[in-house]
């Protein structure tokens, strides 16, 4: 069974906590960060590991590009996903194609070291939030959308489930959501307009959805993440959106408005989401793990569509996934070269 809970652990091996934490029914994830990757190698024992001990575990990495990649030590560098989008001004198929490219590249390395899926795309606009910026493929819908559809079908082709992020958008407000909070005053129809675009053109290809921890003020005084309005109502009554919710970060300050870690993930799960993330507070993951475990199980067979397809391998210090591999790895780092100036 696959618990609700997803949290993160301290080091680049697991630790009697850890192993103790991994075992408790509400814990169905693991999100890795930079602190816990030495090389490829190094990543799948620990995988291996998690899964040895708890082997329906989803485990997730935030690897978009740009500036938001956590594995790098022996993987490929991968551009922004900006960078798809300025080319795509002047050459719009080499762009998606690159763009898938890059989707394929991407999932195929997160899966060789036994990681289930990144939390990828970012689908927001690249607007007036710095935040997202070049994390967002362009700073219009009519050029997001055909590269980040492109983007998932390499995921896809590489056997990963995707999560699309912000909704319904963050890329129109300025605050940072991880230290500040986070609004948006403007119309649902603007928002509707300029923004959930994206997310409802691409949601035929989308597993799962983050919501934004922003509070569109006009509209619910709740963060989306919390805001049965925009999961139920919106989400899955209007749009039909049967994918899996994770929540986003429920330790980043915009989430502080609904109390404690355990108000927090009592919040979010009450509101529709299929599992929420307390990450870098172990103390928190604690209490919100408490908080949560007397309520019923989430959707499993909606939460085991994010499991990806990983290969039995041997992963050593630097990845060598074949000759597709390479030359896709090598198109890329070539296309990121040309655009980093």
């Amino acid at each position: 069974m696959i618990g609700a809970l997803m949290l993160d652990i301290a080091g680049t091996e697991l630790n009697q906590e850890d192993i103790e934490l991994l075992q408790a029914p509400q814990v169905g994830g693991m999100i890795l960060f930079g602190r816990n990757i030495e090389s490829p190698e190094q990543v799948r024992a620990l995988t291996d590991h998690m899964r040895q001990i708890r082997p329906d575990i989803l485990i997730a990495v935030d690897q978009e590009g740009g500036r938001v990649q956590r594995l790098k030590n022996g993987f490929t560098l991968l551009p922004a996903m900006g960078k798809f989008g300025e080319l795509y001004l002047s050459q719009p198929e080499k762009a998606v194609e690159l763009a898938e490219q890059c989707g394929w590249l991407m999932a195929a390395e997160v899966l060789a070291v036994g990681i289930d899926f990144s939390f990828a795309p970012v689908l927001d606009l690249n607007d007036i939030s710095d935040v997202i910026g070049d994390r967002s493929f362009a700073k219009n819908m009519q050029d997001i959308i055909p590269l980040a559809s492109a983007f998932l079908k390499g995921m896809k082709r590489a056997g990963m489930a995707s999560t699309g992020k912000h909704f319904p958008g963050h890329g129109s407000v300025k605050a940072d959501s991880h230290v500040a909070a986070a609004v948006d005053s403007r119309s649902y129809d603007e928002i509707y307009q300029k923004d959930m675009q994206s997310f409802i053109q691409l949601m035929p290809q989308l597993d799962a959805l983050m919501p934004a921890h922003v509070i569109y003020d006009q509209i619910d005084p709740n963060p989306a993440g919390f805001s049965p309005y925009w999961i139920q109502q919106v989400l899955r009554s209007e749009l039909k959106f049967d994918g899996v919710l994770f929540s986003d970060d429920l330790s980043m300050q915009a989430a502080c408005v609904a109390g404690g870690a355990d108000a927090r993930i009592q919040a979010a799960l009450n509101a529709g989401c299929d599992m929420g993330l307390v990450c870098n507070n172990r103390e928190s993951a604690c209490t919100a793990l408490e908080g949560i475990a007397n309520l019923p199980m989430p959707n499993q067979q909606r939460l085991e569509r994010m499991r990806g397809q990983i290969p039995a391998l041997n992963v050593g210090q630097q990845l060598d996934l074949g000759q597709d591999w390479a030359r896709t790895r090598d198109r890329i780092l070539e296309f990121k070269g040309q655009f980093s100036a």
